[in-house]
């Protein structure tokens, strides 16, 4: 595929511009930590609300959710609840006001401030930095893989006839440039660059499914999809007949119902409902404990107030969800009624050629950007795609150096560093971990691989301790380092080979056990050891204004101020959860209603968008307080 002159202009021209812009408002943050790393609490939640939208439209995950949507039909909105999608509900309703609220650098630095500063406390802060560490990392090898994949489908150099090899060297090309800007500018360039990237996809987003609604009529995609694939509903089993289809297809067509069944195979979501209710219970949980130490956390802790932090995340949902599955929609129903063709002329390629080649579900993005957007727009296409990437990439960059830096060299080594010193590590922390990133995601193949293990290994061992820290005062340090601990070694388990282990575990499969070992780990470990100091309990909880178990602090509390008040929102913040869930889930299944033409669907899902945003009017929206000062 040779790109036109004018898509190689606009591809150039993106990225002569971002890297620009990065550097123009880098002397913004060149000052000290709070403004290289929360852009000194100045920017507006609408800002960073766009920012973080972003920063989550990334090229792997979609590369991922268009695979999903291709092979499960609607059933897929529910599969990323495996992130979980719906952590933004929850933030949303209330965790990011208490987050903010703290007022701190670094989800390390909170944690200092619910434990305090005693042997136990200094040990979970250090397991919250090696998880941050390890969860950035992770994101960069996710972001890596995927970009690489999207750039070697278009430069024609090739450096090896192996194409995985290429993948990764054009992933290293597109993260050196990244990684430019991002180290330079810290906060205020990731979100300026963020905002030019969201309108850009934007674009792309309204072109592609434009392009679909085109040239796919609702009988062509019931042509080539198993009967089901329409409906969002689901029994015990998924009961998607792809290997009729593969038997009934054109010989041309076979192979997207013979992928199909490899893709439920591999992946074990045939038990549709089983797969649904384990989903369900850890994606509540992981959204219980709150926002991960990633730059999710950093956009809210960069927020002016609590309230505008919750509205962060509130705005999330409206302007990410709509446009991302406009595009993703789009790209699924090319690739169903078209790609049979394309993928057996690459096969009867990659054969002549000696390689061993197979369509995969990853390759179906750029593939759509290859066969259907004209000249122009296709550069734009890819811009878009590179700001996707980029996106991601520079916000889980600028998440390293707030750990390194602030929770290790300035708490335990050099807590007198002038600020000029610590800016200048934070721009080597952030190159360490951008090589880091690279040299891992090196070693990887698959981007389910990636989503698998962060998803249900990573962070399963992240949420128990983090969820008892909220609600559950007698939770010390000790009790939170060791479940983290436990958690976090099971995860790092679960990512070896299987030749280094003996045998494959699945994470989501595993999780209930985890989660009950390490919830035992947590309450047993803070029963042995003394509990937080009062002190620390009640200032955290007069601060932070938690529901939950708290009784013997409020008591405490009530001998210094006597008119103090528990939190008796519980009922309210649940119930807008679940009516976010459900705005949540509308928005995204009515995007593909309209891309697929079931009309009655789209304006059923339209009008549940609509009520839902009502009810929250007036039960979230009217409620939020940031009390206390």
């Amino acid at each position: 595929m040779n790109l036109q002159p004018i898509d190689l202009a606009i591809v150039g021209g993106y990225i002569l511009l971002t890297i620009g812009l990065g550097f123009w408002v880098a002397k913004l943050s060149s000052g000290n930590l709070q403004s290289y790393f929360l852009a000194g609490n100045k920017l507006p939640w609408w800002v960073l609300g766009l920012s973080n939208a972003s920063g989550m439209f990334d090229v792997a995950g979609t590369m991922w959710m268009v695979g999903l949507l291709v092979v499960y039909g609607l059933k897929s909105v529910f599969i990323p609840w495996l992130w979980p999608v719906f952590n933004q509900i929850f933030l949303m309703a209330f965790l990011a006001i208490w987050l903010r609220r703290s007022g701190k650098l670094t989800g390390a630095e909170w944690i200092s401030f619910r434990f305090g500063e005693d042997t136990g406390a200094r040990a979970s802060h250090l397991i919250n930095v090696v998880f941050a560490l390890i969860m950035v990392v992770g994101m960069l090898a996710f972001g890596f893989l995927g970009i690489g994949k999207l750039a070697a489908e278009f430069i024609p150099y090739r450096f090896s006839a192996e194409p995985m090899i290429n993948d990764k060297i054009y992933g290293l090309i597109v993260v050196a440039l990244t990684t430019v800007y991002s180290v330079k500018g810290g906060m205020y360039s990731v979100v300026m660059t963020e905002i030019l990237q969201f309108f850009i996809k934007l674009i792309v987003c309204i072109a592609i499914a434009w392009i679909a609604m085109t040239l796919v009529t609702p009988e062509m995609i019931r042509a080539v999809v198993p009967a089901g694939w329409h409906d969002v509903t689901f029994g015990q089993y998924l009961n998607l007949d792809w290997a009729g289809v593969a038997r009934d297809a054109a010989p041309s067509q076979k192979v997207v119902g013979e992928t199909a069944v490899k893709v439920i195979s591999q992946e074990g979501y045939s038990a549709f409902g089983i797969f649904f209710l384990l989903m369900t219970f850890q994606g509540f949980f992981k959204a219980m404990a709150g926002p991960a130490p990633n730059y999710d956390m950093q956009r809210l802790l960069s927020a002016k107030s609590p309230t505008e932090a919750a509205k962060i995340s509130g705005f999330v949902n409206v302007v990410l969800l709509f446009p991302r599955y406009l595009m993703i929609a789009g790209m699924a129903v090319l690739a169903l009624c078209f790609i049979g063709p394309q993928w057996t002329q690459m096969q009867a390629a990659a054969v002549a050629s000696g390689l061993a080649y197979a369509g995969d579900i990853d390759s179906i993005l750029p593939w759509v950007i290859r066969n259907y957007m004209p000249a122009g727009l296709m550069g734009l296409a890819l811009a878009g795609m590179l700001s996707a990437f980029m996106a991601t990439y520079s916000a889980s960059l600028n998440a390293a150096p707030a750990y390194v830096v602030n929770d290790i060299y300035k708490k335990y080594i050099r807590p007198d560093a002038s600020d000029k010193k610590l800016v200048h590590l934070s721009y080597a922390t952030s190159l360490t971990f951008a090589v880091l990133g690279a040299f891992i995601g090196w070693q990887l193949k698959s981007i389910d691989q990636v989503v698998g293990w962060i998803t249900t290994g990573l962070y399963g061992g992240y949420t128990v301790a983090n969820v008892i820290k909220w609600y559950w005062w007698r939770l010390n340090g000790t009790g939170y380092a060791a479940s983290m601990a436990l958690g976090v070694a099971v995860a790092m388990w679960m990512a070896l080979p299987k030749e280094m282990t003996g045998m494959v575990i699945d994470p989501l499969q595993a999780f209930p056990w985890l989660f009950m070992a390490c919830a035992l780990v947590a309450v047993v470990g803070s029963y042995l050891t003394k509990p937080t100091d009062m002190t620390v309990l009640k200032e955290f909880y007069l601060k932070t204004r938690p529901w939950g178990f708290w009784g013997p602090v409020l008591t405490a509390l009530r001998h210094d101020q006597p008119d103090a008040q528990p939190n008796r929102d519980f009922a309210r913040d649940m119930f807008n959860s679940i009516v976010g869930v459900i705005w949540q889930t509308a928005i995204t299944a009515s995007a593909i209603f309209l891309i697929i033409r079931e009309m009655d669907k789209f304006w059923w899902t339209l009008g549940l968008v609509a009520l839902c945003s009502v009810v929250m009017k007036f039960t979230w929206w009217d409620r939020m307080r940031d009390e206390p000062a």
